[in-house]
Order: C-alpha cells, then sequence, then structure tokens
C-alpha cells in the first residue's frame, strides 16, 4: 500500500485520505447548530475505485468521527456509509444525532451552488 494519512479540511469541510499527497477519499460534512447543540451532518463518503477493499473508509469515518466527538459536535448521519459505520460502533451512540426533516432542510439550502442561490 502506498504511504496513506489523513487530514481534516476545514476550508472543504471535509475529512481526507491521501495516498502519496494526491486526495483519493472524503467524507464531507456541514456544520450545523440548532440553537445551541452543535452538530457535525456528514452527507457523503466515498473513496476512489482504485483503492477500495483497503479499509480506507473505515479509518477515515473513525478518524472523522473521533475528531468530531473531541471537538464537542453531535454527529449527524445522513451518508449511508457513516450510518452503518455507526451501528457497528456503538460508543458513538451518546454523540450521535438522528438526522431529522430540519437536518436535511438544511443540507439541501446549504449544498445549492452559490451561482444557484
Amino acid at each position: 500500500m502506498t504511504d496513506v494519512t489523513i487530514r481534516h479540511n476545514v476550508d472543504r469541510e471535509r475529512f481526507e485520505v491521501l495516498a502519496d499527497g494526491r486526495v483519493i477519499g472524503k467524507a464531507a460534512y456541514k456544520t450545523h447548530d440548532d440553537g445551541g447543540s452543535p452538530q457535525r451532518i456528514f452527507y457523503h463518503t466515498v473513496i476512489n475505485e482504485e483503492y477500495g477493499g483497503q479499509g480506507l473508509a473505515g479509518r477515515l469515518a473513525e478518524v472523522a468521527l473521533n475528531e468530531t466527538v473531541s471537538e464537542g459536535l453531535r454527529i449527524v448521519p445522513v451518508c449511508p456509509f457513516i450510518k452503518k459505520f455507526l451501528t457497528k460502533h456503538p460508543e458513538y451512540a451518546a454523540n450521535t444525532a438522528a438526522p431529522t426533516p430540519a437536518h436535511l432542510e438544511y443540507l439541501k439550502t446549504a449544498l445549492v451552488p452559490a451561482a444557484r442561490a
């Protein structure tokens, strides 16, 4: 396996998997505060196909969720991968909030390209 690292790219609101300095995967999120409960809504996780089957998505999820918890944010799993990961890792349950219609509406608005707004 090549040299793989995981970093938090705050400016792009995502955690990234890098192989030899090139982004090969990400866990994208939007930060949301519903009035006193800061949350990180994870909406998309992907690893480039040629790097599949190496456990990188799981490593990415673990880093992203651990950092989210350490920052005092609640995890809101909209992304199917993050949802599935959480079912296998109950240690995150106390820091997880179920997605609500308000979360989905926030995402819909937040992800609209600036040109359309």
